[in-house]
């Protein structure tokens, strides 16, 4: 029972960013059970085990976004000033190593089964939108209400668009 409590609270914490499924950095804090500038002093220490793809720094359009989702309104002094790191699947197991204490390896477990569940919902979900199209193709849509039906429906079943993000201008010399 325990852990089915710890596998909700955990998706509850999953986020599409970018079109990659993430965690914050402040949510993986807490789960492992540290300070969050102690997992990115860590991050920041290992960098070269964390690539692009396996963490990146939100933008804040990014960030002021998934605080409107997640927050009703922000209380004063409780949210970083600095842009939060963002783990991705792959990133989230390499914390494991980094931080090295046998509670990153337990909540590093659940957090892994976590993705796979989700991971099992996509895979249910699209065969419920493969058996729409079949149904669809069955029943056929001379009727404009039956269309609206089956319009209203994808909808539903699509995710919700992403952020649009300014493009970043390079810092630097460029020769």
């Amino acid at each position: 029972m325990k852990e089915l409590i710890q596998q909700e609270r955990i998706e509850q914490r999953i986020f599409l960013v970018r079109g990659h499924k993430v965690m914050l950095d402040r949510d993986l804090a807490e789960l492992y059970g540290v300070a969050t500038k102690y997992l990115t002093r860590q991050v920041r220490r290992n960098i070269d085990r964390f690539p692009g793809d396996f963490m990146f720094i939100l933008v804040r359009e990014e960030y002021q976004k998934l605080l409107r989702c997640q927050f009703g309104s922000l209380e004063k002094g409780k949210y970083s000033k600095y842009l939060p790191y963002v783990f991705t699947e792959q990133g989230i197991a390499m914390l494991s190593g980094v931080l090295r204490s046998t509670r990153a390896v337990q909540v590093n477990i659940a957090i892994m089964r976590a993705f796979v569940r989700l991971r099992q919902l996509l895979v249910a979900h699209k065969e419920l939108a493969e058996r729409l199209a079949e149904l669809e193709r069955k029943v056929g849509t001379n009727s404009t209400k039956i269309r609206n039906i089956f319009k209203v429906i994808r909808q539903m079943m699509e995710p919700p668009p992403g952020p649009k993000l300014p493009k970043r201008r390079i810092v630097g010399f460029h020769p």
